[in-house]
């Protein structure tokens, strides 16, 4: 039998945890914090496969611990948790790294369909060796054994949902996605709406790290009212 998978919660209201372990403990060893510092060190310590992390927290807000992982290497995916009229709250977690968001209030449904869907992918798409890398044009190289993007050779620090943006885009060169498409194939969401928010989110820091210029990318390039294609070999 598969040893579950961790989840974990970082978030200061008990009700809020509460409903959440309630809800995942059946599939999912859980794992929570209260308050920022504790959800890093937890975060760091104990691995999880999974973050929900809200963003007002006490001690250290869910953006700062979201921020300190991704600068020390962690690619685990992180789902933030935010009031639903806080957009500006949304872009900034996605901007630090954040894979996606639920606002609040939110049907425990909807977490549950999100969390397996990153469980899911993660373990389809988890690392089987090292591999030859493959060219993909304009100076990068995908291994997709080892799930890593090079560029001229040098490796390129992705997060988990940026490389499966590229590894899908330039797997599919020239072939225009809509935010929807890109939302149902990468994401594995059936969900429209402010969800294609993320994807904009997502596909500009893609750029920050794969472009010579970002502002004028030769790579991931955008079809005015479609959506978004890979301009490679």
């Amino acid at each position: 039998m598969d040893e579950k998978k961790t989840v974990l919660i970082v978030e200061d209201e008990k009700s809020i945890v509460d409903i959440l372990q309630y809800n995942l403990k059946k599939e999912y060893k859980i794992l929570t914090a209260y308050d920022g510092e504790a959800g890093l060190n937890a975060a760091l310590n104990q691995k999880p496969d999974i973050i929900l992390l809200d963003v007002m927290l006490p001690k250290i807000d869910g953006f700062e611990v979201c921020r300190v992982l991704r600068e020390k290497g962690h690619n685990v995916p992180v789902i933030i948790l935010t009031a639903r009229e806080e957009e500006d709250d949304k872009v900034k977690g996605l901007e630090l790294g954040a894979d996606d968001y639920i606002t609040k209030p939110f049907s425990i449904r909807e977490v549950m369909a999100r969390v397996k869907a990153n469980i899911r992918r993660t373990t389809a798409m988890s690392p089987g060796g090292d591999g030859a890398a493959a060219a993909v044009g304009g100076g990068l190289s995908i291994n997709t054994n080892s799930r890593q993007v090079f560029k001229h050779d040098t490796p390129i620090d992705l997060t988990q949902r940026e490389y499966e943006l590229f590894a899908f885009l330039a797997a599919n060169p020239g072939t225009v996605f809509s935010r929807s498409d890109l939302m149902a194939q990468v994401w594995n969401y059936g969900y429209v709406g402010d969800d294609v928010r993320t994807v904009d989110v997502t596909v500009r820091r893609l750029r920050e790290k794969i472009e010579n210029d970002p502002a004028n990318p030769a790579l991931i390039l955008t079809r005015r009212g479609v959506g978004y294609y890979f301009a490679g070999q």
